[in-house]
């Protein structure tokens, strides 16, 4: 199985030992593998409709990075490792499973993921197991997720379906967010592995293509992110007033974002780009003030001087009138 994941080779089914179901869905169901693996297997409900080449994109994309980009990636998302084969058809993959800080404890003793929802609500008795954020870690968590889309649209992808509930987080020990569902992730312009998912309340209004994921309609759904979070807000979205929680933006910042929430409320195609969400929320206090260049010397009025006669007569200041 370790072999299967560092080269990203296919797995068959039959070789799987599988330890009980954890999780499921709309397309399919997570198994927790027996004998101590940390990774999960993703099996979809209707294998038929899966488009194996897609998903081994998805793969063979990992594969070709670095270490250290396979690092980032595997430290930041569920991403799909190897696919999962039954009689030659593909019936799902291997993931790692989410880091173990990014559950909480019920009052009933079970284990949950820590949705962005928890973000976006404030704290209820049901949820007092989730360690909320303070200010400036709630700060931080919207700069990875802008960070992890950002990197995510670098290498040519669409992430597609982005919601409350396939980004998890944690700010222990330290604010950090993770992707998961990331098999509904494609390369722009490419199949997806199955029909595009679309959740309630994060759809994209003014898409001409529908529930097909293109930039700008993930470029639209960070802003969905950025400003949920940012103002503990689950059903805020571009074209009605942006207010952050105290304390959490500075004046620069705060300016920064809220121009940007204005501009992701135009038309298909003009959203704010990653970076620029980026640049608005880093860390400066202050604006840089660009350097000015000196301003050009003043002339000097010469026919203070009277005429002075340059070689052959030629006149080089003009006589005073």
């Amino acid at each position: 199985m370790t072999a299967a994941v560092a080269d990203g080779r296919d797995v068959d089914r039959a070789d799987l030992a599988l330890d009980g179901i954890v999780g499921s869905g709309g397309q399919g169901r997570i198994h927790r593998l027996h004998g101590g693996f940390d990774l999960l297997y993703k099996e979809y409900l209707e294998p038929s409709r899966v488009q194996g080449a897609a998903l081994a994109d998805l793969v063979e994309l990992r594969r070709g990075l670095d270490e250290t980009g396979r690092g980032a990636l595997d430290a930041r998302s569920a991403w799909p490792l190897a696919r999962v084969l039954e009689g030659g058809r593909c019936t799902g993959f291997l993931m790692r499973a989410a880091p173990e800080t990014m559950r909480w404890q019920t009052g009933a003793g079970s284990r949950k993921l820590i949705e962005l929802q928890y973000l976006l609500h404030p704290e209820r008795p049901a949820t007092a197991g989730v360690v909320r954020p303070a200010p400036a870690q709630r700060l931080a968590l919207v700069r990875a997720i802008v960070d992890l889309l950002a990197g995510l649209h670098r290498h040519g992808l669409v992430v597609g379906d982005l919601s409350q509930a396939n980004i998890l987080w944690t700010v222990v020990p330290e604010p950090e967010v993770f992707l998961i569902d990331c098999d509904g992730i494609r390369r722009a312009g490419a199949r997806p592995v199955l029909e595009q998912a679309e959740t309630p309340d994060w759809d994209d209004p003014l898409s001409p293509f529908g529930s097909d994921a293109t930039v700008d309609s993930d470029r639209y759904k960070a802003a969905l992110a950025v400003g949920r979070v940012l103002a503990q807000n689950a059903y805020l979205a571009p074209g009605t007033p942006l207010v952050p929680l105290p304390g959490v933006l500075n004046d620069r910042q705060d300016a920064a974002v809220r121009r940007l929430w204005q501009q992701a409320a135009g038309p298909f195609g003009t959203r704010p780009e990653l970076r620029a969400w980026s640049a608005a929320l880093d860390e400066r206090g202050v604006i840089p003030v660009p350097r000015l260049r000196p301003a050009p010397p003043r002339p000097v009025d010469t026919s203070l001087f009277g005429n002075r006669r340059g070689p052959r007569g030629s006149i080089l200041t003009p006589p005073t009138p």
